[in-house]
């Protein structure tokens, strides 16, 4: 007959072995919990198969926030969606139970520097995450200058497989910073890549009207916005910098020091 204290031994090797972390920290403590409520074979084993299961969720969630590069910070609870047009409240409302991925539809989100585009494709990016998708977040000017060293060393197709693993693309500021035609020219070939494929989220400060401004041709620019927006959603967010109030506030709360140096000559 095994002894108790071989029994658990053994129990935690083959746990351990099982990579089942989870069963392994909690089938003692809840081992006492079942005899204290009489739980039968079956519920003691569902408690410890729930626990595994909770405990690899969140932790591929875990894996899958730091994979995504989104900066933890913007989230849903730190964006003031009392600034933005009430459609747009709609339209976040819904895109963030992510059947727009299953669609491989895109969202395209356009509005002056600083009203919080970024802020906001981040932050439904991460509730994404949190529904188990893959997303990806990069600033364009990174993007592309990847994309083209990978061209260059003919390993484009292999960095967008990399890419293709991602339910979700998160490009920043598109049209940002000026890149030649070479580096639109990947740029153009990744979308083209994606379209019907994958989804992909996209800030930008210009609209479509100066886009030959990216892509430096007719054709190329008029080809690249028809993907994008055959299956879209669209984020307009006019309305003014949320860094500019954030420091136009601190100016009007803080006093007037010369007014403080004159009444301390006094």
């Amino acid at each position: 007959m095994v002894k108790r204290q071989d029994t658990a031994s053994l129990l935690n090797g083959y746990l351990k072995e099982l990579l089942l972390s989870a069963m392994r920290e909690r089938y003692a403590e809840l081992a006492v919990q079942a005899r204290q409520e009489s739980l039968s074979y079956e519920q003691y084993l569902l408690e410890l198969a729930e626990q595994e299961c909770i405990n690899r969720h969140n932790s591929r969630i875990e894996r899958n926030l730091k994979l995504s590069k989104i900066a933890r910070n913007k989230n849903m609870e730190t964006f003031d969606l009392q600034r933005v047009p009430v459609t747009v409240v709609q339209q976040v409302r819904s895109l963030v139970d992510g059947s727009f991925v299953d669609h491989k539809e895109n969202i395209l989100a356009f509005g002056n520097p600083g009203s919080g585009k970024t802020h906001l494709l981040c932050a439904i990016g991460q509730e994404l995450i949190r529904k188990g998708r893959k997303v990806y977040f990069t600033p364009c000017s990174l993007l592309v200058q990847e994309l083209l060293r990978a061209k260059k060393d003919l390993e484009l197709s292999r960095i967008l497989k990399k890419l293709s693993v991602y339910d979700v693309l998160i490009i920043d500021d598109i049209g940002y910073v000026q890149q030649d035609r070479s580096e639109m020219e990947v740029l153009f070939t990744l979308l083209a890549d994606r379209y019907e494929r994958g989804s992909i989220m996209i800030t930008s400060n210009l609209p479509f009207s100066k886009w030959e401004q990216i892509f430096k041709d007719p054709m190329v620019t008029a080809a690249a916005i028809d993907r994008l927006v055959h299956h879209s959603v669209i984020l307009e967010l006019n309305i003014s910098s949320y860094r500019m109030e954030t420091a136009k506030n601190k100016r009007t709360q803080q006093p007037d020091s010369s007014s403080n140096q004159h009444k301390g000559g006094n």
